[in-house]
């Protein structure tokens, strides 16, 4: 529903977009870019009509503010008067119409629940929802169970029949360490499954169970080092958090709760939650895409996923911006370069600088050990998808190859039945090729892997492919290992490249199931 309004980042065929939505931007008139918004913002002028008042709103008040020209929405409880932002909606406003005088939240996070919509609407606060929403049971009682830990009861009424079984959590201790053990109940769980924080004295750790989220989230008794680990016993579905206490004294309790603590929620209904990474280094490799390494704080723990991606964070003219990436390995081989430290403590991004964009330009100028704040991890790619698979076929176009790199690493690395995998590349000219070095001397070292390059605008001098996605292109390029093998096919580029890719495949009869697409 709300859009940062950017009219050039991510250009019309940018490659970095990663959540689907089938969204087209509308044209926005002069003077209604992003710029133009926040000097709207720090004008003084008074965007609500309520001079500067916060009233509580009930719903039959929020209803009467339909119109265009007042129009009031909701979004986590906050109600916003967006009539001044219609003009510079990238998506038009008859997309913000759709929510006009209701709870736009779930419309919200449909489109692009990663949109900072606190700071870009700040201005345009009108107040809160009369109705309160409802705390987990017993969330202010303090009940000592075996080691402090809280009783079931207190994981919220919102586990659905669906939902995972109850999770719960003890903690023990040592006069050195104190372990909060978290048990899932379930057997897929692994180390990208649990993302763990310690700010200040507040300890939080999220675990990923299927579409939910449970969260342990308390402010902690005493003090603790900034160093942790974390274990996973797998076919138990255990995870073993080890604090490390600052002075060996006896913890009488863990902590006191805090916000949404021992409970289990669907995981679009929990907010993104961030941490300041330190930009580490920086390289060209491309004329005009970089690759960042961002290091993870020491009080972190954060492994994302396959086929994920997380968003960065940074203030740009007293305005929070985020925008989405995908995050990728250091580099298709590792002996080609070799950590100074452990993988699991660097992210890595391969980001297209746009000089006339909004983002990107403020991001290359950051100087090493210069912070981004980093997002939890989201996305819909589902690792298992892989196993078993024979046949890997990867188009991507531009940056678009982004996605590709860790599910490429993934499957030749772990997936014993794979026979072939295969990537058909897409760009303008050679000089826009990312790392075509390290997909050439890949498909050198391993004879499953093959490496296809289309370009759009070549030189005469080059002899491979050339044009654009076509049914020709891929009807030759997707061939399967036997008539029964498994098959699946990951696509991603910028919106037309993907929507007429999407289509070409299904009239090539391959089934949803054998498509998955990571598309704008």
């Amino acid at each position: 529903m709300l859009n940062v309004p950017s009219q050039s980042f991510p250009g019309p065929s940018s490659q970095q977009r990663v959540a689907s939505g089938g969204r087209s931007k509308v044209p926005l008139k002069q003077g209604r870019s992003l710029m133009d918004w926040i000097r709207l913002t720090k004008s003084g002028k008074d965007l609500t009509g309520l001079k500067g008042r916060l009233i509580e709103v009930t719903e039959e008040e929020l209803k009467k503010h339909n119109k265009k020209d007042d129009c009031w929405i909701c979004i986590r409880g906050f109600v916003y008067n967006v009539s001044p932002y219609m003009e510079y909606h990238p998506g038009g406003e008859d997309e913000l119409m759709r929510a006009a005088g209701s709870d736009g939240t779930d419309l919200f996070d449909q489109v692009h629940r990663w949109v900072n919509y606190e700071s870009m609407l700040k201005e345009c606060l009108v107040g809160r929802m009369a109705m309160k929403p409802a705390l987990p049971k017993d969330y202010h009682e303090e009940k000592k169970v075996l080691n402090g830990m809280l009783p079931q009861s207190q994981v919220t009424d919102t586990l659905a029949k669906e939902s995972p079984s109850s999770p719960s959590y003890d903690w023990f201790q040592t006069d050195s360490l104190v372990t909060i053990v978290i048990y899932t109940k379930q057997k897929d769980i692994n180390l990208d499954s649990v993302i763990v924080d310690h700010r200040d004295d507040s300890f939080r750790a999220e675990t990923v169970i299927k579409d939910y989220s449970y969260l342990v989230h308390v402010a902690l008794s005493h003090e603790i080092q900034e160093d942790f680990s974390v274990l996973v016993v797998e076919n138990v579905g255990k995870i073993e958090i080890v604090l490390k206490k600052k002075e060996n004294t006896s913890w009488k309790r863990l902590g006191h709760p805090q916000e949404n603590h021992n409970s289990i929620i669907p995981k679009k209904d929990t907010g993104l939650f961030y941490r300041k990474c330190q930009l580490v280094s920086k390289e060209d490799v491309t004329h005009d895409t970089k690759l960042f390494c961002l290091m993870l704080p020491p009080s972190t723990h954060l492994q994302v996923p396959v086929g994920q991606h997380v968003y960065l964070k940074l203030p740009i003219t007293g305005t929070e911006i985020v925008k989405p990436y995908t995050p990728v390995s250091d580099s298709l081989f590792s002996e080609f370069k070799e950590p100074v430290l452990p993988n699991n403590i660097y992210i890595y991004f391969l980001i297209k600088i746009y000089p006339a964009g909004f983002f990107t330009p403020e991001l290359d100028h950051l100087q090493i050990g210069d912070y981004v704040s980093v997002s939890n991890p989201e996305g819909n790619f589902i690792i298992s998808q892989l196993q078993e698979l024979e046949d890997l076929f990867l188009l991507a176009a531009g940056t678009g190859f982004t996605p590709m790199v860790k599910v490429l690493n993934y499957a030749l690395t772990n997936i014993p039945s794979l026979r072939k995998v295969k990537l058909m590349f897409f760009n303008k000219t050679e000089d826009d090729i990312i790392w075509r070095s390290q997909l050439e001397k890949l498909a050198f070292k391993d004879k499953r892997f093959e490496v296809e390059f289309v370009l759009s605008v070549p030189t005469s001098e080059w002899s491979g492919k050339q044009g654009y996605i076509s049914p020709a292109l891929l009807s030759e390029f997707l061939k399967r290992s036997s008539d029964t093998s498994k098959v699946l096919i990951c696509l991603c580029g910028p919106t037309p490249f993907t929507e007429q890719g999407m289509k070409m495949l299904h009239d090539l009869n391959f089934s949803k199931d054998e498509i998955h697409s990571f598309t704008a």
